[in-house]
């Protein structure tokens, strides 16, 4: 039983690990295009996304819910407690080698499928719940595309009700706007993000005996928005730089249309107790806001890149997962 809990209170570290490099690695995306028009300078930005990611955080735990029960059931999968670490240090490994490149990975798909790939490495490819993995995956797989739709109709929308305006004075006030859509946008990252390593938690408690409902206990709940507010006060300026300008050149009217469209599709993704990848949405809400402006004047090399590393993301982690857990296998 005493080692049981300590690999508890490993996994627990972990997760909170993971929720830190999160806010670090996925704030990024959230404060780019802020950042990117000037309407905030860097250090505000990355305050206001850490305060609101905390308040987000703790606002909700329905995708906690998803995370725990979803994917594999925690009540019967075989040595849970290994599954999880393993799938906790690979979602860990390859979030900090793509935040090293620079490049806008999905957490989300690094941890789904690192513990995809743990459990399978467990107890075969039966110990997937199928049901909500494919709805997961749908989540996922839909989500991009419905922001970029998004992003494109509301810049759309933007052109066609802002075309007499002056440009300068448009600008000026989208500035101001752009602060608004930030915290907003921000806000549902944590009521995203910061949910699935409450799930984790959660599934850990409930595989090593110490907890037998799926409900998010409150210590888990403050302890995981703590870590991602933590983690978004340090930032992640690669990604910043990627996602704030490498993909467009973005102004304040462009800003405040991508905010809105990857709020819109977060928070609705939240509301139906959806995982979503934060990532995946705000980068394509950007390109529809992009495509909608000035197809040309999208830069698809480096859109090309980010998808192809959003393909590749979850047979690697579960892969490295898989591999993780037969090494933890031989020491636990």
């Amino acid at each position: 039983m005493e080692e049981l809990f300590l690999i508890t209170v490993v996994i627990v570290l972990a997760a909170l690990a993971f929720d830190l490099i999160n806010g670090f690695h996925d704030t990024a995306n959230a404060i780019a295009t802020s950042v990117s028009t000037k309407a905030l300078k860097p250090r505000h930005a990355i305050m206001l996304a850490a305060v609101m990611n905390f308040v987000g955080a703790i606002s909700f735990t329905g995708v906690a819910k998803t995370i725990t029960k979803d994917i594999v059931d925690p009540f019967s999968v075989p040595h849970g407690e290994i599954v999880i670490l393993a799938a906790l240090l690979a979602a860990i490994f390859w979030n900090l080698l793509t935040w090293y490149f620079g490049i806008p990975s999905s957490s989300s798909h690094a941890l789904i499928g690192s513990i995809a790939g743990a459990a399978i490495a467990s107890a075969g490819f039966a110990s997937i719940e199928y049901g909500g993995f494919t709805k997961i995956l749908v989540g996922l797989i839909a989500s991009p595309f419905l922001a970029f739709a998004v992003g494109y109709t509301i810049y759309t929308l933007f052109k066609i009700f802002l075309k007499n305006l002056n440009l300068s004075t448009t600008n000026r006030n989208f500035r101001l706007i752009q602060i608004a859509t930030a915290a907003l946008q921000s806000y549902t990252h944590g009521t995203n993000d910061a949910q699935k390593s409450m799930g984790i938690i959660t599934m850990a408690l409930i595989a090593n005996g110490f907890q037998h409902t799926d409900d998010v206990q409150l210590w888990v709940q403050v302890s995981c928005a703590i870590a991602m507010a933590v983690g978004t006060s340090i930032g992640g300026w690669k990604i910043i730089k990627t996602v704030g300008g490498k993909i467009m050149k973005i102004k304040p009217v462009n800003g405040v249309a991508a905010d809105l469209g990857s709020v819109i599709v977060i928070f609705g993704a939240t509301f139906i107790h959806l995982p979503v990848s934060t990532t995946h949405v705000i980068s394509s809400s950007i390109l529809g806001v992009g495509t909608a402006h000035r197809v040309k004047g999208v830069k698809w090399d480096t859109a090309q890149r980010m998808i192809i590393t959003w393909i590749i993301t979850l047979p690697i982690s579960a892969t490295i997962a898989a591999l993780t857990f037969f090494v933890l296998r031989l020491f636990l």
